[in-house]
């Protein structure tokens, strides 16, 4: 670790803790072993998360953030917010909280809750900063398919978000991972990050003056680094023409399933309907070990095994690999096998009446057109 080693002194620290997942839970278990074991170091230990959210179909049920059965079984006040508006930390041994720590928070704390603190704020992020900084850098990372990786103590800036002094740093280029996952990823960096935190802490890094120790220092200007954007739908559209089978199964791997757009063509009682929809790999795609004999286009679906107990979809890629699936899920609907959900949707030409797939005169059915 990268930091400036001092024997600056400070008061106990009442820390305000603002985390959500495991990421953020090593750091909350380390410094609740500090305010075990050194009160002299850490009075006492608040902890701030976002409320429940509403998931699934139909915004029924409700998930809460992992981090806040963490603090209940640690025995930490927790406070759950969505907003610092209106809202005041508490006071702790008729004391106000004189440092904020965020890791994997989401909200950006504001310049009153700052200013309120007397050595103002931390944040733990994974990820050599400036490079990926923003919301989603363990994925950003393997997306990037980069081989080293690290994690940053920066302060927090009053109005944008990473954009603090850095006060300590994993030393450049980082150290070498084997994580094909961003839960490997994360599991590496959550201790890396805990113990850079509790280290700095027993440094005194965070009471003026501050030094700087990014590894940049300062030679290059955010615009030279990647922003690690929140991962959403079009990071998960398929691009068939440009992408590889290894970029592909990677980035299956990383943000999960992947998606297409095709032309479906249904019976209602007004008749034929005729829209385009997502076609969701929610099955998983694989590679395409043995040797195929089938020349599809670069993206068109090809089901075989027609006649047979075990129906795939094969669909080649742009490097000349072929990827196989067995089902798949058209927009609003479920998971269904190859055949089924290609005769509902009309992706492929089946004729109608036809209702078993060993009916059609070939083992092997094209969808009409190459995937978008």
């Amino acid at each position: 670790m990268r930091n400036i080693s001092s024997n600056k002194s400070y008061d106990p620290l009442r820390i305000l803790f603002c985390g959500s997942d495991k990421f953020s839970i090593a750091s909350l278990r380390a410094l609740d072993h500090a305010r075990k074991t050194d009160t002299e170091q850490v009075a006492s230990l608040d902890v701030v998360c976002r409320p429940e959210k509403p998931v699934q179909r139909h915004l029924r049920a409700v998930r809460e953030v992992p981090i806040a059965a963490v603090a209940r079984e640690l025995g930490l006040q927790l406070h759950k917010i969505d907003t610092f508006t209106g809202w005041t930390p508490p006071t702790r041994h008729e004391a106000p909280i004189n440092l904020i720590v965020t890791v994997s928070f989401g909200l950006r704390v504001p310049a009153r809750i700052l200013g309120s603190a007397k050595y103002g704020g931390l944040n733990v992020h994974p990820s050599l900063l400036p490079e990926f900084p923003g919301p989603a850098p363990l994925h950003h990372t393997l997306l990037a398919d980069r081989k080293t990786t690290g994690v940053t103590l920066q302060t927090l800036h009053p109005n944008k978000m990473d954009g603090g002094k850095i006060l300590a740093q994993t030393p450049y280029p980082g150290i070498e991972h084997r994580a094909e996952t961003v839960e490997d990823l994360q599991a590496l960096t959550a201790q890396l990050g805990a113990n850079m935190l509790i280290q700095s802490l027993k440094n005194g890094v965070f009471v003026p003056p501050l030094h700087e120790v990014g590894w940049y220092a300062g030679n290059s200007t955010l615009e030279d680094f990647t922003h690690a954007t929140k991962i959403g739908p079009k990071e998960r559209h398929l691009d068939w023409a440009t992408w590889s089978a290894d970029e592909i199964l990677r980035r299956q791997r990383i943000i999960g399933p992947l998606w297409n757009m095709a032309k479906t063509s249904t019976q209602g009682n007004t008749g034929e309907r005729k829209e385009v929809k997502r076609i969701i790999w929610d099955d998983g795609l694989q590679r395409l070990e043995e040797e195929c004999h089938l020349f599809p286009a670069i993206g068109q679906p090809i089901i075989v095994g027609l006649h047979g107990p075990a129906q795939k979809i094969y669909m080649r890629t742009c490097d000349g690999n072929v990827l196989v699936a067995r089902k798949f899920k058209v927009e609003g609907g479920a998971t269904a096998e190859a055949f089924h959900a290609a005769k509902r949707n009309g992706l492929a030409p089946i004729p109608k009446g036809l209702d078993k797939p060993t009916e059609l005169p070939h083992d092997f059915l094209a969808f009409h057109l190459p995937l978008t």
